[in-house]
């Protein structure tokens, strides 16, 4: 456990010194917050709700484009070698990676939901305790697909290339630009097997509608159990030094940490929950253009 302290107190010191990590957390989440909310949302508190949850989904998502970046870079530049040095595991240093990201994605949460209460006037931010455990699980699980992108890429422009293919279907297909009933039904149809669409709805769901976690447990425990899989992963695939390998199933393995999703996926479409939630917050939205602060539930 103290390693595990140390480590982390050592990762966001670097990370603090770091531009990539401060884009990526800080200045990205908040450009896309004052989009939204300045001008898809024209300023309305109501229409603002309906974008809190994408947006908090898109700060929680960034945080696997800078720690596979990062741990890319170290290993590049030895530094992940002066670690191996010390009595520490291959679990402490990933471990460390994913905890000192989730305190450093926190104060940029709390500034988007202050900005959205105080300068919106958006009084009622939803269910504020499941949204939190949804940013946990977020953060922890998308951390931990970094690590596994850190895995398997062996130089920055390769890290920089997968983080681009995963990146772009992530943001584009689960809702978290484009409203998930905008969006056309073969794409719909296809976001339900995106770990990021689950994130997406059940954090619009607990901002915009107030629903407690138990109402949206199947999308809690599908992204907790995607984090403990892809951490498992990242752990067995771990090298501290540029010049070792990577193994010959190292790809398969990584792919492997989709499945939960896929069976979800097949599920989702016998079920269809999650796009009839995403089609009835669109509706809630058009609607509020047509009858101002009829959207979500009353304060």
């Amino acid at each position: 456990m103290t390693n595990l302290l140390t480590l982390t107190r050592v990762r966001m010191q670097l990370a603090l010194r770091n531009k990539m990590f401060f884009f990526f957390s800080v200045v990205m989440p908040l450009v896309f917050f004052f989009l939204y909310a300045g001008i898809f949302a024209k300023g309305d508190p109501e229409r603002v709700r309906f974008f809190l949850g994408p947006v908090l989904a898109l700060n929680v998502m960034g945080s696997f484009w800078g720690l596979s970046a990062t741990l890319v870079m170290y290993r590049e530049q030895g530094i992940l070698r002066r670690f191996h040095v010390a009595p520490v595991t291959s679990s402490d240093m990933l471990a460390s990676s994913v905890l000192a990201n989730f305190i450093l994605t926190l104060p940029t949460v709390t500034i988007v939901l202050l900005f959205a209460r105080f300068l919106f006037h958006v009084h009622n931010l939803g269910n504020l305790l499941a949204a939190f455990l949804f940013v946990c699980a977020g953060t922890i699980s998308f951390g931990s697909l970094g690590l596994v992108v850190a895995s398997i890429t062996n130089t920055m422009q390769e890290t920089q290339v997968l983080n681009q293919l995963l990146w772009l279907p992530l943001i584009f297909l689960s809702g978290a630009t484009f409203p998930m009933g905008y969006l056309p039904k073969v794409v719909q149809n296809f976001s339900v097997f995106l770990p990021a669409t689950y994130l997406v709805t059940g954090l619009q769901q607990a901002t915009l509608f107030s629903k407690p976690l138990s109402e949206l447990m199947v999308y809690f425990l599908a992204l907790a159990f995607w984090s403990v899989l892809s951490f498992f992963v990242a752990a067995q695939l771990f090298r501290w030094e540029p010049e070792t390998k990577i193994p010959r199933n190292a790809k398969l393995w990584a792919a492997a940490t989709i499945i939960p999703f896929l069976l979800l996926g097949i599920w989702e479409h016998g079920n269809g929950q999650m796009l009839r939630q995403g089609q009835e917050a669109h509706k809630a939205l058009e609607q509020s253009y047509s009858a101002p602060s009829q959207i979500g539930p009353k304060s």
